[in-house]
Parts: C-alpha cells; sequence; structure tokens
C-alpha cells in the first residue's frame, strides 16, 4: 500500500478481512501479506497499545532494565519492543506465528533471539521461569488466540516477575474479556500471581466495526508471578 492510499479507509478495510480468516493457516498467511505495512497501518488506526503497555510495566518495574530479559509474545515487527527501550530495556526475545513478521522484527535490530510458534498451540519455545517480564499486546482478542495462553505466559517468568497483557473493551471483544478474566483472576486464586494494575483506557485505537464510531476502549493488565 504507498502512501497517498494509506488512509482510515483502507486500513479499515484491511482489518476487517482478517475476521474472514479463521483458521490458524489463514491467519498466518493473512500477517505474512500484512507485514510490510503493518506499522504504517497501525499508526494510521492510532494504535496506542504498545506505548500504554511499555508505559505500564516502566511504572511498577523497579530493578535493573538494562540487565532484565524480556519475553515479547506475538511480537509482530517489534513495536512494543521499540517502546520498552525507549524505558531503558534493551534485552528481548521475540516470539510470532509469522515469518514475515519475524523478518522486520529482526530488521530491527531489537532482539537478541527471535522464534516462530503459533500462540496456543503448546508450550512456547523458551526456557520457563527465565523472564523479567513477560508481555502480549495485541493478540488476546476474539479471533486471534485462545484465552487460557496466559498461563504459558506465567509459566516463561520469574518468580516474581512480571506479565503485562492487554485487551480490547469493545463490543465484539466483550464476552472474549469476561472470560480472559475470569482466567485471570482463577489463577490469583491459584497463588500463581497476584494483579498488581488493570488500567481502562478509553482512546485504545480508532474503531473499525460499522456498528462503533470514534475511538473503542482497552484494558492493560500486569500481575506479578509469586
Amino acid at each position: 500500500m504507498s502512501a497517498d492510499t494509506n488512509t482510515f479507509e483502507n486500513v479499515k478495510a484491511v482489518i476487517l478481512s482478517c475476521h474472514e480468516n479463521t483458521t490458524s493457516e489463514e491467519k498466518v498467511n493473512f500477517y505474512n501479506t500484512w507485514a510490510e505495512n503493518y506499522d504504517q497501518d497501525v499508526a494510521v488506526l492510532d494504535y496506542r497499545a504498545p506505548s500504554l503497555a511499555a508505559n505500564s510495566i516502566s511504572t511498577h518495574f523497579s530493578s535493573d532494565r538494562e540487565a532484565a530479559v524480556v519475553l515479547d509474545v506475538a511480537c509482530g515487527t517489534g513495536l512494543v519492543a521499540k517502546e520498552m527501550k525507549r524505558h531503558g530495556f534493551r534485552n528481548f526475545v521475540g516470539i510470532d506465528g509469522s515469518q514475515a513478521m519475524l523478518e522486520l522484527a529482526r530488521e530491527s535490530g531489537l532482539y537478541q533471539d527471535l522464534k516462530q510458534c503459533l500462540l496456543g498451540e503448546g508450550q512456547l519455545p523458551v526456557q520457563r521461569g527465565l523472564f523479567d517480564v513477560v508481555v502480549l499486546v495485541g493478540a488476546l482478542s476474539v479471533g486471534h488466540v485462545s484465552y487460557d495462553v496466559v498461563r504459558e505466559l506465567c509459566k516463561s517468568a520469574k518468580p516474581r516477575g512480571y506479565i503485562c497483557m492487554t485487551t480490547r473493551s469493545n463490543n465484539d471483544n466483550l464476552q472474549y474479556k469476561s472470560s480472559l478474566e475470569r482466567e485471570l483472576k482463577q489463577m490469583e486464586e491459584e497463588g500463581l500471581w497476584t494483579c498488581v494494575e488493570r488500567s481502562q483506557v478509553e482512546d485504545w485505537e480508532r474503531a473499525v466495526s460499522e456498528q462503533e464510531h470514534g475511538y473503542i476502549s482497552g484494558v492493560v493488565y500486569i500481575y506479578k508471578k509469586l
């Protein structure tokens, strides 16, 4: 998509077309195709989740940021790592299902290691209990990955490590969000982690659904592993 056609209406059409992809293979193919224009398109969308997540992590993380190891799950092109670098983090391992997205993440020079993995299909391909921060931005929503993948995030974090997740609060994601929050609460009751922040943000990104206008809202969750 050239710059002169990178309009909100075109970006909206691209995102809505993703909803037509139902199998894992179809979704991976969609993101492989989208990778080249992804950063420009989400800028048009005014997609704020990566910066919001990085800001929240920065608020709570008081240890040595240059030494901290961050697992960026569903890392895409590296938007979250880019934001976290601004807060002093330097060591990133990225996981994504799309090879084309991983190539762009590699070109960013932000990651020490990158792994291809379809979320929700078995355990994450990293050492458990290794990471100071585990972050998953964007993929926790209806039609993407199952909410129970959060258990894998928790297993990947060090004891007393932080897990940051985001989801949307717009109408078509409300049922998913409820299921996600039940799972988060269940894990808290099991003594796996404790909630340190749950922030509702009104201007999350521009709405693309025909039933919604303006901006949709979203949530940032921060948990600390026990």
